[in-house]
């Protein structure tokens, strides 16, 4: 133990560290991986790729996960099963990659496993007033530290919980730190299996700095593109560029409870899930529900609406910006043609511009909170979106000598 925290107060005092970020999202697509350099801390991290890849999931990796993703009823053992399997499979395909990219894994200074969240729970959403707000990620740091040999820091979102916030989104944090730039109001738009966005205002205020989920990502389009196509989703947003909007559906769409509520909020696949959907669409007039395309076309409307809506609504009313945009809802260039439509008074563009691929984003900002966990400065009265800035993540250490 003691040589570890040795090691951990040598990381500290780097002025370079190489921290491999891991993040699964809510798509269960795969998992990316980011090897980043990254130097300082704060506001002056600054943060340089110098590998990415995202490797996807099989089949049959796929289907243990959903069996109890977004489930409220499960296997209880299947669910403890998994927690380490999920950590066995991250744990190989990292260091594979590294093996890839001829990185020797002794470079690497640590590991942030952002994990792949089964459960998400916050109170406004299961409505129970005398219980907690709460989420749960799987894939064990300890299994992760053993297999690696790194030094790993996974299980971020529970340190948020503990200070009073949903345990999402936390991408605020390495959004501010990456991205505020004095002059420029700017919102940093994820689009993974739910959409969220920072706004960071232009005078780099941290009380005016935001994150909230707006709805759907790619949630509902892939489950709809996997039941009506049989494709894992729509490749380029071509199916659904092809139909039209069924104003019907659409309509029933923005009845959904989770938009009528102020910014910020989170929210889960748990609500915007296909069965919901469905059931939108049996009450539509027959007429909405033809062509499959149109309902793929509808869908991707909605989930641009939804982004469009919440960007424009108090507190951020007239806040004219840029938005940059991630994850894979970023290689959908009909959905990202339809927010663009939607915010006319908006730049709309990829993330890449300020130097980090779209897709390896979120992987980065994991990366950023372990950096800020062993090397930042400690601000006990500093709050940003309204939560104290608490460093996040549970240390794991591997076998050292």
């Amino acid at each position: 133990m003691k040589s570890g925290i040795l090691r951990l107060a040598q990381i500290a005092r780097k002025p370079r560290r190489r921290i491999v970020g891991l993040m699964s999202g809510t798509s269960l697509d795969g998992l990316d991986i980011a090897l980043c350099s990254v130097r300082g801390a704060g506001l002056k991290t600054r943060v340089q790729v110098e590998a990415f890849r995202t490797v996807p999931y099989s089949e049959d990796f796929k289907r243990a996960i959903r069996q109890v993703f977004a489930q409220r009823t499960i296997d209880f053992q299947h669910l403890t099963l998994l927690n380490v399997r999920i950590a066995e499979v991250h744990a190989a395909l990292t260091l594979d990659a590294l093996q890839d990219w001829e990185v020797n894994p002794e470079s690497v200074d640590l590991l942030a496993s952002h994990g792949q969240t089964v459960f998400h729970a916050p109170r406004i959403f299961h409505g129970l007033p005398d219980w907690p707000n709460a989420t749960l990620q799987i894939g064990d740091g300890d299994h992760l530290a053993r297999r690696t040999g790194l030094i790993t820091i996974s299980d971020f979102r529970q340190k948020h919980l503990a200070a009073g916030g949903e345990g999402a989104p936390l991408a605020l944090y390495g959004d501010y730190f990456l991205f505020s730039k004095p002059g420029e109001d700017r919102f940093l738009l994820n689009i993974g299996g739910i959409a969220n966005y920072t706004y960071l205002p232009a005078d780099g205020d941290p009380a005016k700095v935001m994150a909230t989920d707006t709805g759907p990502g790619n949630t509902l389009l892939d489950a709809f593109t996997q039941d009506l196509f049989q494709l894992p989703f729509d490749e380029d947003g071509r199916l659904a560029a092809s139909g039209v909007v069924l104003p019907g559906f659409l309509k029933k769409l923005h009845t959904a409870e989770f938009l009528q509520r102020p910014v910020p909020k989170t929210t889960g696949p748990e609500t915007f899930s296909i069965a919901w959907a469905k059931s939108l669409l049996a009450i539509c007039p027959k007429e909405d529900s033809g062509d499959p395309r149109n309902i793929l076309s509808t869908l991707a409307q909605f989930t641009a609406d939804s982004i469009a809506d919440s960007i424009r609504r108090p507190p951020l009313l007239g806040s004219l910006a840029t938005v940059f945009v991630s994850g894979g809802g970023a290689c959908n260039p009909d959905l990202m043609q339809r927010i663009q439509i939607a915010l006319p008074d908006y730049q709309v563009t990829t993330i890449d511009r300020l130097g980090i691929p779209a897709a390896a984003k979120e992987a980065v900002l994991f990366a950023v909170l372990a950096n800020e966990t062993v090397a930042g400065a400690s601000a006990p009265n500093a709050r940003l979106g309204g939560i104290p800035l608490v460093s996040m993540g549970k240390i794991s250490l591997p076998d050292l000598p």
